[in-house]
């Protein structure tokens, strides 16, 4: 076994055993959960930024990879293939998809057909999506865009944007507020 593989093996480890129970980050006593966490994600990620939160109960794939300041909330799921650009805040209980159960044989039952292949989802910089959001696989979410909390993320959304609902859809421009302020 090589160096890294150790270094990923006691990161997972000490992330299962001890760094997700902890605390939740922002508590007035976290018993430093914030910084363990931090730890062992640089530990397990071939890329992670300085400064990330991964908070309690977050589950992560070894390939996630991070940016600066990058977080992920509580009890949230992000699997393998899903990059998060840097100041990216994801909510609690964000579930993330990168693939799903084939359903295309009716002949064959869906629980035995396998799994679609992997699309990758990639979140830009400084993109804020709300708690209990779902993000479907393959979907670019462009830098600075909100995702408002519970909307389920089917398609592509560009930069600057907020979108919201079930299937999220476009609500307005960041850019416009911006552009009205300075009026």
């Amino acid at each position: 076994m090589n160096r890294r593989k150790i270094e990923k093996f006691i990161g997972r480890a000490l992330y299962v055993a001890i760094g997700k129970h902890m605390p939740l980050s922002g508590s007035r006593i976290s018993f430093g959960a914030r910084k363990f966490r931090q730890f062992c994600a640089h530990l397990i990620l071939d890329e992670c930024g300085d400064w990330v939160n991964i908070d309690k109960g977050a589950t992560f794939g070894d390939e996630v990879k991070l940016g600066q300041g990058a977080g992920i909330g509580a009890n949230c799921s992000t699997p393998n293939a899903v990059t998060i650009g840097d100041h990216g805040m994801i909510g609690i209980d964000v579930l993330m998809f990168t693939n799903e159960h084939r359903h295309d044989d009716l002949t064959i039952p869906m629980g035995l057909q396998g799994r679609t292949e992997t699309e990758p989802i990639v979140i830009g910089n400084d993109v804020w999506i709300g708690s209990r959001s779902l993000i479907m696989k393959g979907v670019h979410i462009g830098d600075g865009a909100i995702i408002a909390a519970g909307s389920v993320v089917t398609k592509d959304v560009p930069p600057y944007e907020i979108w919201g609902g079930n299937p999220a859809r476009f609500l307005k421009s960041r850019l416009a507020e911006k552009e009205e302020k300075h009026d």
